[in-house]
C-alpha cells in the first residue's frame, strides 16, 4: 500500500525521482515497471504494472456501446504509458502527460493505496484546501460512506 504526500521536484528533462521509501516495494511488486495515465481531476495516476493490467482488463470489459464506458476507456487506456524506474529511482514523464497534468517543476506525489496521484504542487494545495473547506464531505455521503467510522 502506498500512502502519504510527498513533495517532488521535476528536473528540466521532465524526470521525477520516486521517493526512496517506495522504491523497494516497487522493485518487488513490479520490477520498477509502472504505468501512468490521466485522471478526470487533471492529475496523473501512476500504477505498478500488474495493478494497472488488472484495471485495464476491467476497463476493457465495459460495454463499448455505453458512451461513458467508451469515454473512460479512451481516456485512461488511450493515455496509458509505460514507465520504468532507472538505476537512480527516476522515471521520465511523457511531455503530453506533463502538459495534461499542468505539471511544473514542483509536484506532489500522493499515495492512494495501489496507485499514486501526481499533481502540480500549487494545484494540489488549491484543490486540497477546497476539499477541506467543502461542506459536501459532511453532508453528501453515500450509503457506503455513512457506515465508515474514522
Amino acid at each position: 500500500m502506498f500512502r502519504g504526500a510527498n513533495q517532488l521536484t521535476l528536473d528540466a528533462k521532465g524526470r521525477m525521482v520516486m521517493p526512496t521509501r517506495y522504491r523497494e516495494r516497487l522493485q518487488e511488486r513490479c520490477g520498477g515497471n509502472l504505468v501512468i495515465t490521466v485522471d478526470k481531476d487533471q492529475c496523473l495516476l501512476i500504477y505498478p504494472l500488474p495493478d494497472w493490467e488488472e484495471i485495464e482488463r476491467k476497463l476493457m470489459r465495459l460495454p463499448t456501446l455505453n458512451p461513458q464506458a467508451r469515454r473512460l476507456q479512451r481516456l485512461m487506456v488511450g493515455h496509458a504509458t509505460d514507465l520504468e524506474l532507472d538505476a537512480h529511482g527516476r522515471v521520465l514523464l511523457p511531455p503530453k502527460l506533463r502538459e495534461f497534468g499542468l505539471l511544473t517543476r514542483d509536484a506532489m506525489l500522493i499515495g492512494q493505496g495501489i496507485r499514486f496521484e501526481l499533481w502540480d504542487e500549487a494545484r494540489w494545495n488549491e484543490r486540497r484546501d477546497e476539499w477541506l473547506a467543502s461542506e459536501e464531505i459532511a453532508t453528501d455521503l453515500s450509503a457506503e460512506l455513512e457506515t465508515l467510522s474514522l
